[in-house]
């Protein structure tokens, strides 16, 4: 049973850009290639906490690599200035996650644990992660996601070695579902891109909507890279529905044109869209008022003006603040698990993020954490995403979407929130 929706009234500044979370660009398996560093070797820890970056620079999700790097950045910074972990400078090593077209993430990864890093802020994309996961957990290195948001990490056989900052598309199908049958829909189209993350939401939405009453017309998987969305657009308008769900990324401004020329744009049927292709950008050469009244979800608090102006000092071109709450969350994660554990390798990382996120007084940054578990005490880290309460899979069980609503000028400001537990993975 979902919460109560909580109303805002706000303005969101220089939000722009796809919010391309859980998102990937393909289905891919797991890369079980063996590591250079062995896990025995990277359990000792050598004093120094080193952590990788996987995020990306270039590909399809290349516009959601500033925020994030700019979140990891910043808490690196925060982190050296308190004292650094167990007395030493944490340091990072940038590297670029591609997507899966290319094995850009592999080179990376491989680099990386040649650089004897203790953990991997990444990826982005989902499909990415999943072909990179096994070969990063089976060097003893700690993978933590600040974007990955398909439900597969839940129970994926990953060692204890990875974890995220961003809930699980449980929860926000559970709010995006709630929300459109709330809004009085009777009858759903669902479009979404044929990939772990695409697919796994359409579920989660499909499941909390019809729970509510609501019925599904149709449900199309769609190919990103089709040259034309002509038929499925057709499919879904012969559907007959009363609201449409897009989950999809940068395609989607091509799908919501061919909406529009079709009769079932935004003006006519009401789009819901996801964090996959929420954007201030991705709409922008439609005709004014062409997205108003559109909705969509993002994980996350709201970033705070402060948070903000701190991001932007670390990157003054800076337009999108996306994903860098929950990338600086993760950074802090690891260096509060290694300080807490004593040691920095993955291992330890791993044993010891439950015990920072939850079940200890609270505290929301690092030097106030660091200082706590110096005074020999328990902290329960609540950082700039929200409460984490990291579970047993690594995932937050506690999590905020916000909601957001597009404007005249085809932009969106938040205009609402939802806070609640996570729900559980299902067991197959």
């Amino acid at each position: 049973m979902s919460r109560p929706i909580i109303l805002r009234s706000l303005v969101v500044v220089g939000v722009a850009s796809l919010a391309l979370a859980g998102c990937s660009s393909d289905d891919s398996s797991g890369d079980s290639t063996s590591s250079p560093t062995a896990e025995s070797t990277a359990a000792q820890g050598d004093g120094t906490l080193k952590i990788g970056t996987l995020l990306p620079q270039t590909g399809s999700l290349a516009f959601l690599g500033p925020p994030e790097f700019a979140g990891v950045d910043l808490a690196a910074k925060e982190i050296n200035e308190a004292g650094g972990v167990n007395g030493a400078d944490v340091e990072t090593i940038v590297g670029d996650s591609g997507d899966t077209s290319t094995n850009i993430a592999s080179q990376t990864v491989d680099r990386q644990l040649s650089q004897d890093v203790d953990a991997i802020i990444g990826a982005a994309s989902s499909a990415v992660s999943l072909t990179v996961i096994d070969k990063i957990t089976s060097a003893g290195v700690q993978q933590i996601s600040p974007a990955n948001t398909s439900p597969e990490f839940s129970t994926y056989p990953d060692k204890g070695l990875y974890a995220r900052t961003a809930p699980p598309d449980t929860f926000q199908g559970q709010v995006l579902g709630d929300l459109i049958a709330g809004d009085g829909n009777n009858s759903l189209a669902i479009l979404a891109l044929d990939d772990a993350y695409g697919t796994g939401l359409a579920d989660n939405v499909e499941k909390a909507y019809t729970a509510a009453g609501g019925t599904v017309a149709s449900k199309q998987i769609y190919d990103p890279k089709a040259p034309s969305f002509e038929a499925e657009v057709s499919e879904a308008k012969a559907s007959n529905p009363e609201a449409i769900a897009l989950i999809g990324f940068d395609e989607s401004s091509k799908i919501v044109q061919e909406m529009i020329k079709q009769g079932i744009g935004p003006k006519d049927v009401p789009l819901y869209l996801v964090d996959g292709n929420l954007s201030n950008t991705l709409f922008k050469d439609l005709p004014k008022g062409s997205m108003e009244g559109t909705q969509g979800t993002l994980p996350g608090a709201e970033a705070s003006p402060e948070f903000r102006q701190a991001l932007l000092d670390v990157d003054p071109k800076l337009k999108d603040f996306s994903y860098a709450p929950e990338a600086y969350d993760a950074t802090i994660i690891v260096a509060l698990a290694a300080q807490a554990a004593g040691n920095d390798s993955g291992r330890a990382i791993g044993d010891t993020l439950k015990q920072v996120t939850a079940d200890g007084e609270k505290c929301t940054t690092y030097a106030d954490c660091l200082a706590l578990l110096n005074d020999g005490k328990d902290i329960d880290y609540d950082g700039q995403s929200g409460p984490i309460d990291m579970n047993d899979v690594g995932d937050p069980s506690k999590a905020i979407m916000g909601i957001y609503t597009y404007g005249p000028d085809n932009t969106y400001e938040r205009t609402g929130s939802q806070e609640g537990d996570v729900p559980e993975p299902e067991q197959g």
